[in-house]
């Protein structure tokens, strides 16, 4: 017998479910269409068809010419200057082999860009990042554009990458869809190793040379970044999400249970294709129960705050209307039960080691935390992920039930002994706006703080200024006009040593940021976000220099502490942002700079 659902749960799920009932009605009946009427394939002129296989082998060709077996598409983005993509590179051929084997046929649709914020942080490229993941979905409709697909597998691991990659693949909702991950890199120098040489540096008390050393020894392998950030809390998305194989989000690439998740993978999604016999698009698991388990993972994880943006972007893909009140409904009901860097000393290995995924969906649901009723890629409700995967003797996949207790309690804990009663990701509101916090790292004696305001247009001028040693004192960085439609809300990770530094001296310390933090935000308290922009003449364009600003992230408050009318007559800030508008190929984003919508529509274009 199923645990009930725990009555907030399926409170915000009854709200969200009935705020969008006309949207996604309008978006089912869109895919439905499009699904109807057999293969699109076989609808294909003879021109049309022979263009599309005519690369083909042989064998391949004759399948696709009497079109009775799936074809899979192939949307990859691979690439080998990320460490995470570059074990996809032998993913096309290995999965067209599988495919053969299974009597079925499969091509590459399409390639979608893939940047890396690792070497892109604190850089113009940075300024690309974040409109990066609307060009993905984009490029992924333009892959599947040609008709000739039955399912998708689609290769993506890292921060706008799969948010992308799912936002193209509901706009093809009628096709079923699995997204395969190709698993972290082994662990090297520990995060903590890495963090204190990062602010050595930055105190100059490490030179170049030992920063490079500690940074190529925590990222040294071909993998996902160990670190849950972004790119680790998108793998957790697509398997509580039920996109993913059970168990398939952290283990290790080019191994034999990875190929033999990444060869389950294709079979599954013929068999949820129309010809396969199970058919179920993507479209229809990704429903409001989908995006709700979505959450509460992010909440019960202490996940990427970027996903406070990708969220919302995917939902309203498949017509629904999740909004940051639903994530701040859930945050004081769901506990936190991974403590993984930045939000502990462990990483993503050691996390998959202590019962990673399945433990923590069993111990969630075990809880009514989650909706287990959901459809999903392995063909069962959501308890089919409390198993982790493991190969038989004849080197086949197979799947048994976690343990119910954790192999490691300082990473991964049970229910009834969270790390915190919440996951730490919090809603802000005040007279400044609506932001959003990770307070899941941040010391006890921080979650307050009231100083006043330094403000800054550019986060170079606060390494700048901390440099001429004007930041030793309390203070709120307001760093500003660095939001969606002023130069495209880069992620501002470059502030996080500068800031530790100065909260180590014993000064209390904050960041305001109508910018981005990402899943690498640390023990410094950062209000992100921020809702209206300053480009959008919102109330943080009116900061001035010792402003006092109160930031409480107890009560949910964010407020500028001027007198009411004497704030309201001031005229908003403006910033030159010509310099951020050419150069690096930013010019060419300027449609989406003017057509952005804020960051609690999901920070990208509508």
């Amino acid at each position: 017998m199923s645990t009930p659902l725990h009555p907030v749960l399926a409170e915000v799920t009854e709200r969200l479910r009935e705020r969008s009932r006309d949207t996604r009605a309008a978006y089912l009946a869109r895919i439905d269409a499009a699904g109807t009427g057999g293969t699109h394939r076989e609808r294909l002129s003879c021109g049309n068809l022979a263009h599309g296989f005519a690369a083909c082998g042989t064998d391949d060709k004759a399948a696709l010419r009497d079109g009775h077996a799936p074809n899979l598409g192939i949307v990859t983005s691979y690439n080998d200057m990320l460490s995470a993509h570059q074990p996809y590179e032998r993913y096309p051929e290995f999965i067209r082999q599988v495919a053969r084997e299974a009597g079925i046929t499969a091509q590459v649709a399409g390639g979608v860009p893939a940047m890396c914020d690792g070497v892109t942080q604190g850089r113009a490229g940075m300024e690309l990042s974040l409109f990066s993941r609307d060009l993905i979905a984009m490029a992924t409709a333009v892959s599947l554009s040609h008709d000739m697909f039955d399912g998708t597998l689609y290769l993506g691991i890292c921060d706008k990458i799969v948010p992308g990659l799912l936002i193209g693949a509901l706009s093809f909702g009628h096709l079923p869809g699995i997204f395969v991950p190709g698993g972290p890199m082994p662990s090297g120098i520990t995060n903590e190793q890495k963090s204190k040489v990062r602010q050595a540096y930055a105190e100059g008390k490490a030179n170049r040379a030992e920063l490079l050393e500690a940074e190529a020894a925590a990222y040294h392998a071909p993998g996902t970044c160990t670190f849950y950030g972004t790119a680790n809390s998108n793998q957790m998305l697509m398997e509580i999400m039920g996109l993913h194989l059970p168990g398939a989000s952290f283990v290790a690439p080019d191994t034999p249970l990875r190929d033999a998740l990444t060869a389950e993978a294709v079979r599954r999604v013929a068999a949820l294709s129309a010809k396969g016999g199970q058919h179920l698009p993507i479209g229809h698991i990704v429903d409001e129960r989908a995006i709700i388990n979505g959450v509460v993972g992010l909440h019960a994880t202490g996940g990427s705050t970027n996903h406070l943006l990708h969220l919302v972007a995917m939902a309203r893909a498949a017509g629904i209307q999740l909004r940051w009140d639903d994530f701040d409904a859930l945050s004081s009901v769901v506990p936190l039960l991974a403590r993984v860097y930045p939000n502990g000393y462990a990483d993503v290995n050691q996390f998959h080691e202590a019962g990673g995924m399945g433990f923590l969906i069993d111990q969630l649901l075990s809880a009514g935390l989650l909706h287990a009723d959901v459809r999903t890629v392995f063909g069962t409700g959501l308890d089919g992920y409390t198993q982790v995967p493991s190969l038989d003797d004849a080197g086949t996949v197979q799947w048994t039930p976690v343990a119910k207790e954790s192999g490691n309690r300082g990473v991964l804990r049970g229910i009834a002994e969270p790390f915190r009663a919440d996951g730490g990701l919090r809603l802000l509101a005040g007279n400044l706006g609506r932001a959003v916090i990770k307070v899941s790292s941040v010391p006890d004696d921080r979650q307050v703080i009231e100083a006043p305001a330094i403000v800054f247009h550019d986060q170079d001028d606060v390494r700048k200024a901390f440099e001429r040693g004007e930041l030793n004192r309390d203070f709120i960085a307001v760093v500003r006009f660095q939001g969606p439609r002023a130069i495209g809300m880069p992620e501002l990770h470059k502030l996080t040593p500068t800031l530790a530094v100065l909260q180590d001296r014993g000064y209390r310390i904050a960041l305001l940021t109508d910018g981005r933090m990402s899943g690498a935000s640390g023990r410094v308290p950062a209000a992100i976000h921020v809702t209206p922009e300053a480009q959008a003449q919102g109330p943080i364009a009116k900061i001035r220099d010792g402003d006092l600003i109160r930031l409480d992230a107890t009560r949910g408050t964010l407020d500028v502490l001027v007198d009411a009318s004497e704030f309201a007559s001031r005229a908003p800030a403006t910033a030159d942002l010509s310099p951020h508008h050419s150069g690096m190929g930013r010019e060419l984003f300027g449609l989406f700079r003017q057509a952005a919508v804020e960051a609690d529509l999901g920070a990208g274009v509508l």
